[in-house]
């Protein structure tokens, strides 16, 4: 099976993707292309998966840069390939040749792009990082490249719907002493259980930040199990472990 490539108008002509789980070769819980290389999958099947995500972007595997997400504000700026990943949840970049990459399996993969600038950025936000302000800092770290707020395109991938993702008072109330205004992401569920509109708080807040060309594209890693993983999915299924979706940017 060929790999399955989802990509944004928005952020044309940059070389971008993010990639479903069709096309790889892992099996089991993990089957297609898993690229999380903290799974338990085979470590064979990772490296493969990774060396055709890369192949896609026409970049050495090597060059396929990657963070140890820890759901945090935290940036990088790479101008070379890393040895070891630090911990953070964005990255960005205006180096040729570098591919910024996320995994998610329900967080959202943000993807940035000012062409004009040649600067670029990748952005893994669930709903804790979203909150402590990682996107915003994605883009002041794009600026300190170069960028300009108001040229750049963000575009969040695959991602938890607000149908599926049923949250605890506790959160709610999080959201509410950041700002009250925020209860407008929450919907009513059962009990006192609320369904939270994760894509539509990320793009309030890149928005909010100056964002001018912000986009979801609709897809609920949730409700597709064909096409993606899901945390939230595999812990309902009580599956040992879950597949990790990889989006990824280059110039």
């Amino acid at each position: 099976m060929t790999l399955e490539i989802l990509t944004s108008d928005g952020l044309s002509p940059i070389r971008h993707g993010f990639f479903t789980r069709r096309g790889g070769a892992s099996s089991g819980v993990f089957a297609g292309l898993n690229c999380g290389t903290g799974s338990s999958d085979q470590r064979e099947a990772v490296a493969i998966n990774r060396q055709r995500a890369a192949q896609a972007l026409d970049v050495p595997e090597t060059h396929l840069v990657g963070v140890h997400q820890v759901h945090s504000p935290d940036v990088v700026i790479v101008d070379h390939p890393l040895p070891d990943k630090p911990k953070a949840d964005a990255v960005v970049t205006s180096t040729p040749g570098l591919a910024l990459s996320i995994l998610t399996a329900d967080c959202q993969p943000v993807l940035f792009a000012d062409p004009k600038a040649g600067v670029i950025g990748a952005a893994h936000a669930g709903w804790r990082g979203a909150l402590s302000g990682v996107l915003e800092a994605t883009l002041d770290a794009m600026e300190g490249l170069g960028a300009q707020r108001s040229q750049i395109m963000a575009v969040i991938g695959p991602a938890i719907s607000q149908r599926a993702y049923e949250v605890g008072p506790e959160m709610f109330d999080e959201f509410m002493q950041d700002d009250p205004e925020n209860a407008r992401f929450f919907a009513n569920g059962q009990g006192d259980r609320m369904q939270f509109d994760l894509p539509a708080f990320g793009l309030h807040r890149l928005r909010r930040a100056g964002v001018e060309q912000a986009e979801w594209t609709r897809h609920c890693t949730y409700s597709d199990a064909d096409r993606f993983y899901s945390y939230r999915r595999s812990t309902h299924a009580k599956e040992a472990d879950y597949g990790r979706l990889i989006s990824a940017i280059r110039l």
